[in-house]
């Protein structure tokens, strides 16, 4: 199955019409025609049927035929995780945690980040491939980048951890962990959370957790969080 993202469908809609490029690529590369059947989620957790009834390459019309809601997991989880170096490392944390299964996702810069900066628009376009490959109906919700201090003041509920690489009593992540519930878990840099910013999340309730017994990458240690939410969930 070939899953198409289309964020303007609506249940109860009756019919669809694709983009030039879109139209290009059902018709031309995969060679679809009237009467075949197009899979296509709106990424709210709806899939849609729809039958071809116009395949023109410059705008191909489908009929929807049926819509059903996709069963998501029981627990929100959140991570915040600092850009890394490379913009290809994150967006690599991007599409795994994706596939694996996760639901919102905040840049955050810290006073140890060396990027100060994103590119949304090309995070998204990986979060909606990522989403498409794994035939999953919910596409995550990239927040806008802010810094640490100001992810701090925001609420935040459930189960709160920071993960961060200082010589303190830490747990590990996957001890701690509890299903079914919604989980935030802060990620930090390379060079990682700063002293000051550490003291700031636990003053805000967020639990130091540790990861494994080795230095991880950031994009590794958020993929690592990410799996073990998943894990602890099965």
């Amino acid at each position: 199955m070939q899953l198409f993202y289309n964020p303007e469908l609506k249940s109860g809609q009756e019919h669809i019409q694709f983009s030039k490029d879109e139209s290009i690529h059902i018709v031309r590369v995969l060679r679809k025609s009237v009467g075949d059947t197009l899979h296509i989620t709106n990424g709210n957790g709806f899939l849609f049927l729809a039958e071809i009834v116009s395949a023109d390459q410059k705008r191909c019309e489908a009929l929807i035929k049926s819509f059903e809601q996709q069963i998501k997991h029981n627990y929100h989880l959140h991570l915040a995780v600092a850009p890394t170096k490379m913009n290809d490392r994150y967006e690599w944390f991007l599409e795994k945690a994706t596939e694996i299964g996760i639901d919102t996702i905040t840049p955050i810069f810290c006073d140890n980040s060396e990027r100060k900066s994103i590119k949304p628009e090309r995070l998204e376009k990986i979060l909606q491939s990522a989403m498409k490959q794994s035939l999953s109906c919910y596409l995550p919700i990239l927040n806008e980048a802010i810094t640490f201090q100001e992810f701090l003041s925001q609420n935040h509920d459930g189960q709160l951890y920071i993960a961060h690489c200082e010589d303190s009593d830490k747990k590990s992540l996957k001890d701690v962990l509890k299903p079914d519930e919604n989980v935030t878990i802060l990620i930090g840099p390379e060079g990682d959370f700063s002293l000051k910013e550490i003291e700031m999340a636990l003053s805000k309730n967020f639990l130091p957790v540790s990861l494994g017994n080795t230095r991880l990458r950031t994009e590794t240690a958020a993929i690592v969080a990410c799996h073990s939410v998943a894990f602890i969930n099965e």
